[in-house]
C-alpha cells in the first residue's frame, strides 16, 4: 500500500528538538535531483512518516557537520559504513522517499535505507494510556523509531553528552568531526559534510586536542577504549538491543545512560529507556502524574504500562512539549578549553 506523509508538525521547541525532531519543509513541487547524480533507491512506506521526526534523532545540534536539512525538504547524512565513507540525501514526495547516496559506501546506505526509515519499527504496537500521550501520538503520525545500523557512529557522540550541557557537547563534536574527520564524497548540501574520523584516527587524537575541544580527560579515555575495541562493539549492530547494550557496557565508562542513548540510534530500540538523565524523570512525572521531582523509579513506574515501548512513550512526551515550569537555574556551560 503507498503510504502517505504526515502533516505539518507543530513549531518545535528545545524539549520537541530534545525529543528527536528536525524541522524539514515541504518540498515545493517535485524534489530536484543533485547535479552530480549518485545511485539511487525508492522506497514506498506503509504508513505516515515524518522525515524530520525519523531521522532528527540522528543530528547532534544544528551545526552537526555530518548532517544537513535543506530549504528544499531534502535530509542530508554523511556516514563511515563498513564499506567506507558515504553521502546520503534523502527526499520525499507524493508518497515516496527516494534516496541518492555517493562514495564507498553509497550501496551500504541504500541498502539499509528502508531501516533507516523506520521500516523495522512497528508503530501499531504502541497502546497510550495517557491523554497527553495520545495527544502526542495524534499530532506526530508520521513518527518512526530509526535504525541505523551504526554503532560508533551514535556512541561517541553520546559518550561527549555525558554530564555536560547539550551546546558543550555539540561544540566538542563539531570541532572534532571537522578537523580530525574527511570530507563527505558527492556534491555539496549548501555546504561541505563531514564523514566522522575512523577509529584509528580517533585514537590518534592528543589530549591537547580533547582538551581545546571542551572534552575531559575522563569522555575522552572512555571514546579511547570503545574505539580500540570498535570492530566488537560494531557487532553489536546485529544483536538484541538489549545484547548490544551489555556488550557496550563491558568498557569502562559505559553505562545504561549511554547504552541506552546509542541503541535507541543503531537498533531502533522501542524500550531503551534512558535512566540516569538530568531532566528526563521531571518531564515524564510532569506529563504523567504532575511530578516534577520525580526520579528514575519513579519515571520506570510511570511508564511500567508501556513496556517494550518505554523509549517511544518517552519520546512522545518530549514532543508533546509539556514540562514543568523552570524554578532552578541551567545547568551551568563550562568550557575546559580555556583552561
Amino acid at each position: 500500500m503507498a503510504g502517505r506523509f504526515a502533516p505539518r508538525s507543530p513549531r518545535p521547541t528545545r524539549t520537541t528538538v530534545r525529543g528527536g525532531h528536525v524541522a524539514v519543509p515541504a518540498p515545493a513541487g517535485t524534489p530536484r535531483h543533485s547535479a552530480a547524480a549518485g545511485r539511487v533507491r525508492t522506497v514506498v512506506p506503509d504508513g505516515p512518516l515524518d522525515l524530520g521526526l525519523v531521522l532528527g534523532p540522528l543530528r547532534r545540534g544544528p551545526a552537526d557537520p555530518t548532517f544537513r536539512a535543506m530549504p528544499d525538504g531534502s535530509v542530508w547524512r554523511a556516514s563511515l559504513t563498513p564499506a567506507g565513507p558515504g553521502t546520503l540525501r534523502v527526499t520525499a514526495h507524493a508518497g515516496e522517499v527516494r534516496g541518492e547516496a555517493w562514495g564507498p559506501g553509497a550501496e551500504w546506505l541504500l541498502e539499509q535505507l528502508p531501516q533507516v526509515l523506520g521500516a523495522a519499527d512497528d508503530p501499531d504496537a504502541f497502546a497510550p494510556r495517557h491523554r497527553v500521550v495520545a495527544l502526542a501520538r495524534h499530532r506526530r503520525p508520521g513518527l518512526r523509531l530509526t535504525r541505523t545500523g551504526l554503532v560508533l557512529e551514535s556512541l561517541i557522540p553520546s559518550v561527549l553528552e555525558q554530564k555536560v550541557t547539550t551546546d558543550e557537547a555539540y561544540r566538542a563534536w563539531r570541532l572534532l568531526v571537522r578537523k580530525y574527520g574527511e570530507p563527505a564524497p558527492g556534491p555539496a548540501a549548501g555546504g561541505r559534510l563531514w564523514v566522522m574520523p575512523a577509529p584509528r584516527t580517533w585514537a590518534l587524537i592528543p589530549s591537547w586536542e580533547w582538551h581545546r575541544a571542551g572534552v575531559d580527560n575522563k569522555r575522552a579515555s572512555t571514546i579511547l577504549r570503545a574505539v580500540r575495541v570498535a570492530a566488537r562493539l560494531e557487532e553489536a549492530a546485529g544483536m538484541a538491543p538489549e545484547a548490544a547494550r551489555t556488550r557496550l557496557e563491558a568498557v569502562p565508562g559505559i553505562g545504561p545512560w549511554t547504552s541506552a542513548e546509542t541503541v535507541q540510534r543503531s537498533h531502533g530500540a522501542p524500550d531503551a529507556v534512558t535512566v540516569g538523565d538530568l531532566h528526563l524523570p521531571g518531564i515524564v512525572g510532569w506529563a504523567l502524574a504532575g511530578n516534577r521531582d520525580a526520579d528514575d523509579s519513579v519515571m520506570l513506574e510511570l511508564l511500567q504500562p508501556y513496556a517494550g515501548q518505554r523509549h517511544r512513550a518517552a519520546r512522545l512526551i518530549l514532543l508533546s512539549g509539556r514540562t514543568p515550569p523552570r524554578r532552578a537555574p541551567r545547568m551551568p556551560r563550562g568550557d575546559i578549553g580555556r583552561l
